[in-house]
Order: C-alpha cells, then sequence, then structure tokens
C-alpha cells in the first residue's frame, strides 16, 4: 500500500487526512505562517470497491437495479458521514462506482436514472422526490450531500428520451449517457456532465454537443469537471483548463493502470503539474482488473492511493489551496547556479564550448559528459514501437529521434546498479485502445538486461538519476510523468519551454527511477 506525500520543498504545507491509513502529515494549525498566507479547503476523494452484478450481461428489473445499487450507495453514505465528521466540503466518487460496469445498452436500461436538465430545472432531489420519475438514485445523492453538508460529485447512468424526428435520436426511442452529478451542500442539484470521450462504453452515447461544465462552490470558486478517458483529449479537458478561473478539477475515473505512462496516479499528477491546477480524482478499486490510483493533487504535492494488494477502497481527506501554486517559478531563481542545468543551457544555445558530432556532445570545458553513442534499437512500449538507446555509465548525454521529434537526456548517476535503463522516442498515431496522436520522450527502467525488455511493466526499480529530459516538441500540451519505486509519485524540481524545447529537471528522487516521460498530445492530428 502506498500512502505518502510528495512534493518540492519549497511547497506549501498541505495537511493529509488518511482515514485507516497511517501517513505523514505536515503542520498546518490555524497560526502557523503557512496558514496565514494561504486560504484552504478540505476534500476528499473515495476509490470504491463497488458491489458488481453478477451477469452484467442479464437483463434485471428496475427493483433488482435499485437493490444492488443501494449496495454502493450505502457505503457511499458512510463515507459521507465519516468525510462530514473531518469537515470536508467536497467529496468525489469513482465512475461506474453505483452501477458497475461491462453492460450492453439493453441490459444497463434498469441501472438508469431519468436526468433533467439542471439548468431548465432547479431541484433538489431529496426534498422534492416525486417531481420526477426514475430518479432514486439522485435522490439517495442528493440527500448525502444534505446530510453530510458538503458538495458531492458522483458517476451514474442517465437516460433522456429522444423523438424520432431527432436524427441521432437511437432506435429504441432514447439517449443513455455516462453521467457525473454534482450537489450542492444543501441537496440541490447543480449541474451534470455527460461523458464525451466513451472507452469502448457500447451502452452509451456521445452526446451531441460537448459538456463544457464548471460550477462555483464558496470556498474555492470555480471547479471543472470531466470523466476518465477525457483526460486525453481536447475536449472537453483542454477548453476547460483554457478558463484561467477553472483551478481545480473534480475527475471521477475508472481507470486501468497502464505502465511505464499510464498509470492512474501518474496521469493525474501530471494533469495538475502541466497546467497548475488541483485534481480530485476518484479511481474504482477492482486490484484484479488493474483498476486501483486515487489522489489529491496540486502541482507540488500530492496524497494518492494505489494499492494492487489491499481488497478495500480507500477515504483521502486533504486540505487544499484555494489557489494552488504552479511549479513554474518554484526553483528557476537558483536554477542558473546549478552546474547540470547550466550545461542543460549551453547544449541547447549550441555554445561554441559544445559540439555535436557522430559521438555525440562535447564540451571542452567538461569533457566528462562526453560519451560513446549507444546502438538504436527498437522496442513496443504502450503498443506503440519506440526507438531507444541504452543508458549506459554513470553519466552523459543521449539523443533519440523520431520523425520530427528529438529527445535528450543529460545525467548523472551517484551509483550504478545492475537494471538496464533506455531513452525512447515515439512520434505517431497511437492505434491501441483508443486512437490519437502522441509525441513522447521516456527515461524508462526496462524489465530486463535485454533490449526487448524496454517498455514492459515494472514497478520497483533502484537505479538514482540527477538529469534533464528535453524535447523539441510540436505542442504546448505535454503531461510530465515521474514515478519511482513502489508506485511513489515524484514532483519536478523544474519544467517548462528553453529556446523551443521543453525540459524536465530532476535531483534527488526519493526512491529508484521506474519512468521519467514527457507525454505529448497533438491533438489537431488525432
Amino acid at each position: 500500500m502506498v500512502c505518502i506525500m510528495s512534493g518540492a520543498r519549497t511547497a506549501p504545507a498541505l495537511l493529509l487526512l488518511l482515514l485507516g491509513c497511517s501517513a505523514l502529515a505536515l503542520d498546518v494549525g490555524p497560526g502557523s505562517p503557512e496558514h496565514r498566507e494561504a486560504e484552504y479547503y478540505v476534500a476528499a476523494v473515495y476509490e470504491h470497491r463497488s458491489v458488481l452484478s453478477p451477469n452484467p450481461l442479464e437483463l434485471s428489473s428496475r427493483q433488482q437495479a435499485l437493490e444492488l445499487m443501494a449496495q454502493n450507495l450505502d457505503v457511499y453514505e458512510q463515507q459521507v458521514m465519516a468525510a462530514a465528521q473531518k469537515g470536508v466540503q467536497i467529496i468525489v466518487f469513482p465512475e461506474d462506482g453505483i452501477h458497475g460496469f461491462n453492460f450492453t445498452r439493453t441490459s444497463i436500461y434498469p441501472f438508469l436514472d431519468f436526468m433533467p436538465s439542471p439548468r431548465l430545472a432547479r431541484w433538489n432531489p431529496c426534498l422534492e422526490p416525486f417531481r420526477f420519475n426514475d430518479t432514486e438514485v439522485l435522490q439517495r445523492l442528493s440527500c448525502m450531500a444534505m446530510k453530510g453538508q458538503m458538495f458531492l460529485v458522483a458517476n451514474l447512468g442517465t437516460k433522456q428520451p429522444c423523438l424520432s424526428s431527432d436524427p441521432k435520436c437511437p432506435d429504441d426511442g432514447r439517449y443513455q449517457f455516462n453521467t457525473n452529478v454534482v450537489f450542492s451542500s444543501n441537496g440541490t442539484l447543480v449541474d451534470r456532465y455527460r461523458k464525451h470521450n466513451l472507452y469502448f462504453e457500447a451502452a452509451f452515447d456521445t452526446p451531441a454537443d460537448v459538456d463544457l461544465i464548471t460550477f462555483d462552490t464558496p470556498f474555492a470558486g470555480k471547479f471543472g469537471v470531466f470523466t476518465c478517458f477525457d483526460i486525453l483529449f481536447f475536449d472537453p479537458t483542454i477548453r476547460l483548463l483554457r478558463d484561467s478561473e477553472v483551478k481545480h478539477i473534480v475527475y471521477p475515473t475508472a481507470w486501468m493502470n497502464q505502465l511505464p505512462l499510464l498509470a492512474a496516479i501518474e496521469i493525474q499528477k501530471a494533469l495538475a503539474t502541466a497546467f497548475g491546477v488541483s485534481v480530485l480524482a476518484a479511481n474504482i478499486h477492482h486490484p484484479t482488473l488493474g483498476m486501483t490510483g486515487s489522489g489529491i493533487h496540486t502541482p507540488l504535492q500530492s496524497f494518492w492511493y494505489h494499492d494492487m494488494d489491499n481488497p478495500e477502497g480507500r477515504l483521502i481527506i486533504a486540505q487544499v489551496a484555494t489557489n494552488p501554486q504552479g511549479l513554474t517559478g518554484t526553483e528557476n531563481a537558483t536554477s542558473e547556479t546549478d552546474p547540470s542545468h547550466s550545461k542543460f543551457l549551453r547544449i541547447l544555445s549550441a555554445d561554441p564550448h559544445c559540439a555535436k558530432d557522430a559521438q555525440g556532445v562535447r564540451c571542452d570545458e567538461a569533457a566528462k559528459w562526453t560519451v560513446s553513442a549507444p546502438p538504436a534499437f527498437h522496442s513496443e512500449m504502450m503498443y506503440d514501437n519506440f526507438t531507444l538507446v541504452p543508458v549506459w555509465g554513470k553519466e552523459g548525454h543521449l539523443q533519440v529521434c523520431s520523425n520530427s521529434l528529438c529527445c535528450h537526456l543529460l545525467y548523472e548517476r551517484p551509483t550504478l546498479s545492475r537494471e538496464l535503463y533506455a531513452l525512447g522516442v515515439f512520434d505517431g498515431l497511437h492505434t491501441v485502445h483508443g486512437t490519437y496522436y502522441i509525441q513522447v520522450c521516456a527515461l524508462v527502467k526496462c524489465g530486463g538486461l535485454g533490449f526487448d525488455t524496454c517498455g514492459q511493466e515494472i514497478t520497483e526499480a533502484q537505479g538514482l538519476f540527477e538529469f534533464h529530459l528535453w524535447g523539441n516538441f510540436s505542442t504546448p500540451y505535454i503531461f510530465p510523468l515521474l514515478l519511482s519505486s513502489g508506485m511513489t509519485l515524484e514532483t519536478p524540481n523544474q519544467l517548462g519551454w528553453e529556446n523551443d524545447h521543453y525540459f524536465l529537471r530532476k535531483s534527488g528522487l526519493s526512491s529508484g527511477l521506474v519512468t521519467a516521460s514527457l507525454y505529448g498530445r497533438l491533438y489537431e492530428r488525432d
């Protein structure tokens, strides 16, 4: 089990409160300097091990569906009341947590609530339970929010009748949506978001228009909301984050971990770091399906839960700054005095003391960085054909290119471990489990000592690095992924653009490096 906090030493302190889990906590009392300098709210996410239908392909009655969902809602209510005892102001539950998954369009129908538009009808389901039919789940959620006196975000299946005159109306006369709902602390339905980027979900429809949903809170201003697979796409994610007032994201997900580049907590943290926002991410908990990994993430710190062994879910509670401090600028003032960063800048600027040739980069005053060019090879990583070079020796500068992207690594290793690491590049269309264009520079630990093991899923490593990783990316949308041994999240010391290259700098890893990656998305090439 991992219940850890990570962040730059200069970060403002956050308080971690984990129910049933021993963890570090920083002292942020009402009189402390950190508390006086920033305002905080208390957030919770719950990683839920849902009760699933024994046969999701069979057609059940509405009553049978309600009985199954009630078992999950009972757990939700317990968690809301536990969170209320800790002063939580907003709680987020995962995707598919109430009804489960693997349904057909027909078999999920009894599990669907009718969803009126919150913008057309102001409604408190707990206080007005008979206003609309087939809204039992919404009523329970509304009452929980009111009883716990907190904002509540949950995911459920919803239905909406449509007319045959609607050219997009399905043959069965209804739309079915994967829906997040937001309730205020008095139980009022604030808004709903219908998932736009479905992940092989035959039971649901894609909305005709993208829902760009934000909601205001009295304690932290504006939140944005989207679901799971949406995180990898322009709509709604990037369009929402372009709103400078959106400082916080609520993110229900049912994410199957895929290392080395797309573990749940890895991409959640990367979103927070890349866009300078806080991310409240609640994942489903089914380790046998590779589904675990929830957290409350800010650009500088994370509180998370990832456990492939424990069968139980977990409630995470943390204080979060209402105006999260971004990584940019936190350590830039001291970066010029760092020898490795000075070296990195000279390489980028083509300093006359440094020259590129067939053997790599040579510098008159820093011959120790010169290494022989290692052999390039190919290996499959995340179903993509990466071009890689091995990372040998205690220090050096490496380059590897694919199409228009060249990736560079400048590194020092305090000690050498008997492990193979490689620097990889991919610039192309990803076509398995979704189709989207990516540019990736990745420093990864290989599964063994053979080149063909590079790209395998591993979670343990011993290799320590101090490094700069950079590339000449063609997109501004780059997710910095940084994961060390034991599924430990790390925070970069510095990242940003320099001479048309995007870079990540890291020293002082807490454990062996699993992966350090810059994961770029070129949405216009999808």
